[in-house]
Parts: structure tokens; C-alpha cells; sequence
């Protein structure tokens, strides 16, 4: 039996998390795990061990190690490689995971009780040493890992012996546990660990060993990397667990969606991910593949670089952002697979505030705007995309919009792994991008994304900075009775509506094709590809 300290948090936590595939449909019925309404796996033949599956991706991963990068294409990699303590489940209940069972000692001590005979891919045992080492080597400032934010609480790593570690915090941290099913705490093998620490000494950057040779624990083991081409990866003949059913798994990266759906249907690939919303009907017409559809519990949004005129000023931002037509966006670009977002938390969200006003679409005010920031006549400036189309559609859509204020814009489009890089230098003025949410917590949607100090690669993007919000975001982190933080939670929101750091979108869908000579696929709200129990089926 699994103990905790705070049994009315993880209620709430659960249940708020529960609501994120009611909160978030959009064009068309949802159901519980594909929102689609139909079953994608119905009337499938029987599953079959064996096979290689491939996948048809938009974007490369950035980086393989957990503590090297928070974008999603790393993520899904990197969950089929690695493990972390707890999981969550479908109904985003905190279940095992590396961890058999776990109790709160205190309102700042949690202990964990470890799986045994668990081992690396490269035969290294897995202890609570092993726990303590990935911990402390997120927490390093030499590895300066944009997941600091996850664990930055953290105190100490106590091993208590060879399968029990207990983890001790600053201040009672509500969503601690939500955080260690992060893939930002994956376990990593100790040696590989050793070997990147030793590179770092050598004069080689953090990660540069852990980065392209992962090393974990998961069901699948890394086998090979062509940057800009494809990532593959193989069964764990020595998983722990349940073994995965197909024998290789091959993510190819192609950035055209044409080309994407040309594969799928010719059988050359059997998951493309993203299907276009305008090809979703298309797919599910044909005999080849369902589209799997998934309420997300993700952002789009257009940042401002608030470090840059003319964007240091809020009055210039809010015009902005009265020229969004988010209707204009959720039917032109994304045929209604999706909520316009009124903040940037999406429904369902621990801490989301429904009755938070938004900034609405009105020419006449943002020119009012304007002219009291000094811009009557407007100014010319850029905003940012990358390989995403629906960005790259409403970055169109904006600049149309602009024109209505004599603000010229012109729009630049690149590779999604320098545009993270350029972003995060803050070498942009406008830009277009999205955050998901995997822990389901508000913690995670605004301290990274506003908090001053995760400027640049950890999130903050828009590098804003308001002494005000600060201290309510570690507030928010601070206070473990969950109907406090939710105030403290709606206040900060109003400030950021308010203040608009960034134009809030859209809450999309995930729209993945799924062939039909596969069962067992999945994705969670967080869009991390489940593909454990993805199998081949017998043909009729």
C-alpha cells in the first residue's frame, strides 16, 4: 500500500488531471483514449510478436539526454529508452515505475522503495546510488540542464541502502511526484554518467557521451543516430517488465506531410505524426489507416521578446494580441481540433482559471494601443516559425492581421533544432511555439515558461521578467494545501493576461495515422508516443 502526506492534494491532482480529455475536444466526438470516437484498433486481426515498426515524424530530436533538452521530439525518444521512478497511467494516476512503492516520512520527505534485478541496457544495476547520481547530475550547475526547474527544490538524495532512497525538499512540494514521472528524471546508467562527466573534464560539453549514446533502463535500447534522417532503436531482450512485442522501432524524420501520408498508405511507414487537420478525413475514408485523435494538454502561442523594443512595453504586446483572431485560427488553420485558449493553461490543468478574461480581437483598441506606446504609425518587425505548418499558417495569418496597424512583419521559417537554439538566445523579436504539459500541474505551465530566472533554454523564451509574478510562481510552489495554490495560480494568470508575455492561442489535438496492420498505439496528452504495446496484427 503507497502512502502520502498530502492525500487531499493528490485527489484534486488526479482529478484535475482526469479532465484534460473531457476539457480539451474539439472537431468531433472524443472518446477516452483516442478522442476520436471510434476505436482504432476495431476489428484489427490478432496481434503478432515480431516485426519492425516505423514512424514517420515531423521534427529530429534535439538531444538523448533527459537532462539535455525539453522539447517534445526529444521526449518521445527518449521515454522508449529510459524509465523514471513513478509513471502515470492512462487516467494519469501516479503508479510504479523504477520505484515499487514510495511514503511520505514528512510534509518534505518522501522514501522510495526500489524494483530489484533491474539492469541498464549496458548490464550496470540499478540501485538508489543510481537515483541519487541522476538527480544530483540534473541539479549540477556545471551540466546547466534546462530541467533544473523540475527539481530545483530538492535538498538532498539519501540512500538508505541498496533499494531504499529518500528525497528531501526545501518546502513541502505538492507536485513532487507528478516531477519524478518527468522523462527529465529518467534514470540514466552510471557508467554512461561517468563517462559524460569524465568528457566534461576533457573539455567536451555536458552530455556530449549521454546525448548520442543513451543508456537507460527502458523496454527499447538505442541503436543508432542520423541526424536529420532517422533514430533507431531495438527490443530489450533483458527488459524487467513486460517485454515490448516489436523487434525495432525506426523514427524518420520527414518533414512534408504529403509524403508522410504517401508512406503510410504505400504500408512503407505504419504511424505518421502530425496528419494535417485538413487530412483527417481523407485518412479515416480509406482502408489503409485511422486517425487517431488526442485532446492535448498543450499550448500554441505567439511570444513577444520582451527584452527588445518595441516589445519591452506591455501596451505594444496587448495590441498585438488583440489582432489575433483565435477563431480565425482554430477553424482556418486547425478545422476546429482544438479550444482557443483564453490563458496559458489549458482546461483541465491543476490550477487552470476558467473565469480569467481574456484579450479579445478589437483593431480599434490595439490602435489605441499603439499610439499611446508611441507606434501610431507602427514599425516593421519579424515573427519566427519552424517546420510546423499550422505555425507557419499562423504566422500568415498574423502578418494579414498587422497590416491592419501598419506593423510590417516578415516571416522567417528554420529548422526546428536552430530555431531552440536561436530562441533561446533571445535572438528573435516575434515567435511562434508550443509547451506541452506532462505532469498535468500549473507549476509546470508557468514557472518555466515566466519565471525570470528559466530565461532562454529552460522555457522562458519571451525572457520576461515581473518581480510580481515571480513571487506568486514560488508561492505556488511553496504552498501544499491545493486550494491555495489554485488562488495564488488564478492571480498569477490574470497577471499574465494582463501583462501578455505572449499571445495564448491554442490548446490543440494530436492527429496521428495509424495503420492498420498495427494495434496498441497510444499518446498521452503530453504527446509522448506510447509504444510498448504497439504490435503487428495477422492479416485477414
Amino acid at each position: 500500500m503507497k502512502k502520502n502526506g498530502n492525500v487531499k492534494w493528490l485527489f484534486v491532482l488526479a482529478f484535475a488531471l482526469s479532465m484534460i480529455l473531457a476539457a480539451c475536444s474539439g472537431g468531433g466526438s472524443s472518446s477516452s483514449e483516442s478522442g476520436s470516437g471510434t476505436d482504432i484498433d476495431e476489428g484489427k486481426g490478432k496481434g503478432i510478436e515480431g516485426g519492425d515498426l516505423v514512424l514517420a515524424v515531423l521534427s529530429d530530436a534535439s538531444s538523448l539526454d533527459p537532462a539535455g533538452s525539453n522539447d517534445v521530439p526529444s521526449s518521445v525518444i527518449q521515454a522508449n529508452i529510459y524509465e523514471t521512478l513513478v509513471k502515470r497511467d492512462d487516467n494519469n494516476k501516479i503508479i510504479e515505475g523504477l520505484a515499487e512503492k514510495w511514503e511520505a516520512l514528512d510534509d518534505k520527505t518522501y522514501e522510495f522503495t526500489l524494483r530489484k534485478g533491474v539492469k541498464f541496457h549496458d548490464g550496470e544495476p540499478f540501485n538508489a546510488e543510481v537515483v541519487k547520481m541522476n538527480l544530483e547530475r540534473v541539479l549540477d550547475p556545471d551540466v546547466a540542464s534546462p530541467r533544473y526547474f523540475l527539481y530545483e527544490m530538492i535538498t538532498d538524495i539519501i540512500v538508505k541502502d541498496e533499494h531504499t532512497v529518500q528525497i528531501k525538499t526545501e518546502y513541502p512540494f505538492a507536485p513532487l511526484l507528478a516531477h519524478l514521472s518527468h522523462n527529465g528524471g529518467s534514470m540514466v546508467s552510471p557508467k554512461s554518467i561517468e563517462a559524460d562527466y569524465a568528457a566534461m573534464k576533457a573539455g567536451e560539453a555536458a552530455g556530449s557521451v549521454i546525448a548520442t549514446n543513451p543508456v537507460g533502463t527502458g523496454y527499447f535500447k538505442f541503436e543508432s543516430w542520423t541526424p536529420g534522417a532517422e533514430i533507431k532503436l531495438s527490443k530489450n531482450e533483458d527488459y524487467w517488465g513486460d517485454k515490448a512485442h516489436v523487434d525495432t522501432v525506426t523514427f524518420k524524420v520527414v518533414p512534408e506531410s504529403a509524403v508522410r501520408n504517401a508512406d503510410l498508405e504505400t504500408g512503407y511507414v505504419h504511424i505518421a505524426d502530425p496528419v494535417q487537420p485538413n487530412e483527417v478525413a481523407g485518412i479515416n475514408e480509406g482502408s489503409y489507416a485511422k486517425i487517431n485523435q488526442k485532446a492535448s494538454s498543450s499550448l500554441a502561442y505567439l511570444g513577444f521578446n520582451t527584452e527588445k523594443e518595441p516589445f519591452n512595453d506591455p501596451k505594444v504586446r496587448r495590441a498585438i494580441s488583440m489582432l489575433v483572431n483565435k477563431d480565425d485560427i482554430s477553424e482556418g488553420v486547425y478545422d476546429g481540433f482544438g479550444v482557443p485558449a483564453i490563458g496559458p493553461l489549458a482546461p483541465g490543468i491543476f490550477g487552470f482559471n476558467k473565469d480569467a478574461k481574456p484579450i479579445e480581437y478589437n483593431v480599434e483598441e490595439a490602435k489605441k494601443l499603439l499610439k499611446e506606446a508611441g507606434y501610431e504609425n507602427g514599425f516593421k518587425s519579424s515573427i519566427w516559425t519552424n517546420d510546423n505548418p499550422q505555425r507557419q499558417q499562423i504566422a500568415v495569418l498574423l502578418q494579414d492581421e498587422l497590416k491592419k496597424v501598419n506593423v510590417e512583419v516578415s516571416i522567417e521559417v528554420m529548422e526546428f533544432g536552430a530555431y531552440l537554439d536561436k530562441t533561446a538566445n533571445g535572438e528573435h523579436e516575434m515567435f511562434i511555439l508550443g509547451w506541452s504539459n506532462p505532469t498535468g500541474d500549473a507549476d509546470y505551465g508557468l514557472y518555466a515558461l515566466f519565471h525570470s530566472s528559466q530565461k532562454g533554454d529552460p522555457g522562458n523564451r519571451s525572457f520576461y521578467e515581473n518581480p510580481e509574478v515571480d513571487k506568486l510562481l514560488e508561492q505556488g510552489r511553496r504552498e501544499s494545501d491545493p486550494d491555495e495554490r489554485i488562488k495564488i495560480y488564478n492571480k498569477v494568470q490574470e497577471h499574465l493576461i494582463e501583462d501578455a508575455p505572449m499571445a495564448y492561442l491554442i490548446h490543440t489535438e494530436y492527429l496521428t495515422g495509424v495503420s492498420n496492420k498495427i494495434r496498441g498505439f497510444s499518446i498521452g496528452t503530453d504527446g509522448i508516443y506510447k509504444l510498448k504495446d504497439v504490435q503487428f496484427v495477422e492479416e485477414k
